[in-house]
Order: structure tokens, then sequence, then C-alpha cells
């Protein structure tokens, strides 16, 4: 069903609640790579975005692990896919621009 989505252009995804998930004690980025993996492969790191689900992620974990596993994750990824990731894709999608100085 993902890969359906990711076949419109215009179809952006979120990372984000995967932790809620998994076993709320135990799970670590090894939990969260399956998903993760396919959705990148489906989306592309340019069209695919982290998103924190905080306060939600709390359940299972505290927003500093949610952090370090996504990173986990993405490891893999290049400097420029990952930047995208976790906040390029994000700031195309909405609209954001950065301040300047």
């Amino acid at each position: 069903m993902l890969a359906r989505a990711a076949e419109c252009p215009g179809v952006y995804a979120k990372v984000s609640g995967l932790n809620t998930a998994a076993d709320a004690e135990t799970w670590t980025a090894g939990d969260l790579r399956p998903y993760v993996e396919h959705a990148l492969e489906v989306f592309g790191a340019d069209r695919l975005m982290f998103g924190s689900d905080w306060p939600v992620a709390v359940l299972a974990g505290d927003y500093a692990k949610v952090w370090r596993e996504t990173g986990a994750v993405l490891s893999g990824l290049s400097d420029a896919g990952r930047a995208a990731v976790l906040g390029g894709t994000a700031a195309l999608f909405y609209g954001i621009r950065e301040a300047q100085a």
C-alpha cells in the first residue's frame, strides 16, 4: 500500500510513531529499520520526512531515544539523504525557509 501511494509524485510520507507500535520497553533501531528502509526505497529521501510524534512517542521511550534510534536507522544514507529526511524534505514540503542572519 505504501508503494502504491509513492507512485503519486505529489505524495510525501512522514516517518513517525514507529516506536509506539513496537515493544515499549525494548525497541531499538533494528525494530524500525525494515519499515524505514521500505519507505526510503519507495519514496526516496526527497519525499520522506522525520516526525518526532511527540508527545505520543513518550509512551514508548523519550524523545532522545526516538532521535538517537532514528539517527541509527538513517546512518547508512548519504549526508544529503539524512539532511533531507531530518529536515530538508519538510522545509521544502511546508515552504519553510531558513531565517537569514
